[in-house]
């Protein structure tokens, strides 16, 4: 059962404290991808680097991009401006991108047998992104909360195995089923890499962190545990174990009735939820075991008007008895106005 917030002892960090637990009287607001495209600020300083990889390891630019938000909104948490892919990149998997195609990888070879991997990952490879948190830290408002994030194993895996993003992942599904150990040890070898990760994000000055299975969905119902819950269990105790009682939010997009394995098995403190999901499944089966983040349609906030503000406040009464997060069911979209983010926050802050 959540413990309402003492209004005698006012919290400092109200998204960190609904991660311990506690109810707010007005959930705290973040948004996925909330530093992008939709932002005109973002996209200038976007143009100031050649490409995207070069620009997550800009600390001055990644810096600018994470605060942006924070500046123009005020949103209750930072999410440190970066990339999944910076996992295999440090890996020694070469990550470009392609503008408006996305990202491209030399794909994996299972003949090799990760020959073409680091056995660790280089996290002086890593050290702009370190220091892009130290410099945030520094200039978010201390009732700010800063997240930071990584990849789940199987989303980061299927990257690097199709070398792109794929419709249904379906190269890393066909050597789940081919090559069933080469994967185990794919997915072991990201396990331990992205504990050394996030415990570098931690030491930075990130208060929290959340994993992101943006591929679940491509997951079978017997798969879920093997590929997707377990390492993400994995993953949360190997941060534990070096920096006891680290929050972190779980976000396995399209997941479905599986976003119940995520709340109870992966030891993550608060379940984020697609905006496919029923709310009323999720108060009633999710938000009796951990918090719930999300989760109303990007779209929505693009389309605007009246009915924005009727979808955000079903969300907000849906989940009203309990901890909860608002935030969309996946990341903001780059056509979506900026008027309509801020009659979302008005509404959402009542």
């Amino acid at each position: 059962m959540a413990n309402p917030v003492n209004p005698s002892n006012p919290v400092e960090k109200p998204l960190l404290a609904t991660l311990e637990g506690r109810q707010q009287k007005r959930p705290p607001i973040w948004i996925m991808r909330q530093a992008g495209r939709y932002l005109p600020e973002y996209r200038e300083v976007r143009s100031l680097s050649k490409n995207f990889i070069e620009f997550c390891y800009s600390p001055d630019l990644a810096t600018e991009a994470t605060l942006q938000p924070i500046r123009r909104f005020g949103f209750d948490a930072a999410i440190l401006f970066s990339d999944i892919l910076v996992v295999p990149d440090a890996l020694g998997q070469n990550v470009s991108f392609v503008e408006n195609e996305g990202p491209r990888l030399p794909p994996l070879v299972i003949a090799k047998n990760l020959s073409e991997l680091h056995g660790n990952i280089d996290l002086q490879r890593l050290n702009p992104v370190f220091e892009t948190i130290g410099r945030v830290k520094e200039a978010l408002p201390k009732e700010t909360t800063f997240l930071g994030f990584c990849g789940a194993p199987w989303t980061v895996a299927s990257y690097m195995i199709a070398g792109k993003g794929t419709p249904e992942q379906a190269p890393i599904r066909l050597v789940a089923y081919r090559h069933p150990a080469y994967l185990e040890q794919l997915i072991d070898r990201l396990v331990v890499s992205s504990i050394s990760y996030l415990c570098g994000q931690v030491e930075a000055g990130v208060d929290a962190l959340q994993i992101f299975e943006s591929f679940a969905g491509a997951l079978t119902a017997d798969g879920v545990e093997q590929w997707s819950i377990r390492p993400i269990k994995r993953i949360i105790d190997g941060v534990r174990l070096r920096y006891p009682g680290t929050k972190f939010i779980v976000f396995g997009r399209g997941s479905g009735v599986n976003h119940l394995k995520y709340a109870s098995l992966t030891g993550a403190d608060a379940v984020a939820i697609d905006w496919s999901t029923d709310p009323a499944w999720a108060v009633e089966v999710l938000q009796p075991i951990k918090p719930v983040q999300g989760n109303l349609d990007p779209l929505a906030v693009v389309a605007g008007g009246a009915q924005l503000d009727q979808k955000a406040d079903a969300i907000i009464e849906a989940f009203s008895k309990g901890p909860h997060i608002f935030n969309l069911g996946h990341g903001i979209v780059p056509e979506t106005p900026l008027a309509h983010v801020e009659q979302l926050v008005k509404r959402v802050r009542g």
